[in-house]
């Protein structure tokens, strides 16, 4: 006799939703990723780390759902929010002459070798000094050990010279260079998307009575104050004029008089 056929696993609950936010290196977002954590606390934010010359390409091969990078970036593919200017340095021994300095200007590196490494972000066109005759450093990690080596100097964004900090190197700011740009950005085939307008507003400063996005749907409702607080949370008595908290119709002592009277 045919056994009847196995009947089919039922089918799981959907996956839960996630964002993915992409970070170049030197970007650290940590006041908006701990707002997204309260704000849409039921949708996970993951952050996911690629070189800076890699963040679109993450990005069209949706490996992430958003990024922090920096411009310019390809605005036929991607939309982008400008975040804030990071502050140029340039990365020196601890005991190079230009420490004596509390900033330093272009004319101050002109007898200096400057490295320039693969994966630069400044760009500058024209830097002051002599440029290295050692291979091009394939990133930033390797330009600052050859600092610490001696043999140059690097001129980088803050963030970055941050990051790679090291013990016999330190930095001053350098004035009359390049910038970079933060910025975050997205697919423009996402415009609108909802989890994306409420990264939008958390960058912008957005509080979540006025984002866009999903927090303030999700905000959840004050409560009603229980019965037996009605009085206390508002003019504690009843039919008080509006306008005059805890003034009530009768005038104080009319009331008492009468009820004497009788």
């Amino acid at each position: 006799m045919p056994q009847p056929p196995a009947p089919e696993p039922a089918a799981g609950p959907a996956p839960a939703a996630r964002f993915r936010l992409l970070l170049v290196p030197g970007v650290v977002p940590a006041s908006w990723v701990r707002t997204w954590r309260e704000r849409v606390a039921d949708v996970p934010l993951d952050l996911v780390q690629a070189a800076a010359a890699d963040a679109t390409q993450a990005l069209v091969a949706d490996e992430a759902d958003a990024a922090l990078l920096r411009l310019p970036v390809d605005r036929d593919v991607l939309s982008a929010i400008p975040l804030y200017e990071e502050t140029t340095v340039v990365v020196l021994p601890k005991d190079h002459l230009l420490t004596a300095l509390d900033e330093v200007s272009p004319a101050d590196l002109t007898d200096e070798t400057l490295l320039t490494p693969a994966d630069d972000v400044l760009g500058w066109a024209d830097p002051p000094g002599e440029p290295s005759l050692l291979p091009t450093p394939a990133t930033t990690e390797e330009a600052v050990a050859l600092v610490a080596s001696g043999v140059g100097l690097l001129v980088v964004p803050q963030s970055l010279a941050r990051l790679h900090h090291r013990r016999d190197l330190t930095y001053r700011p350098l004035t009359g260079a390049p910038t970079s740009r933060a910025a975050l950005a997205w697919l423009a085939t996402r415009d609108g998307d909802p989890l994306l307008e409420e990264l939008i507003g958390i960058v912008r400063g957005r509080t979540v009575n006025s984002s866009r996005g999903r927090g303030r749907a999700e905000a959840p409702a004050e409560p009603a104050p229980a019965r037996g607080q009605r009085k206390a949370a508002g003019t504690g008595q009843r039919g008080a004029r509006p306008g005059r908290p805890g003034t009530s119709r009768t005038q104080p002592g009319r009331g008492a008089r009468g009820r004497r009277g009788r």
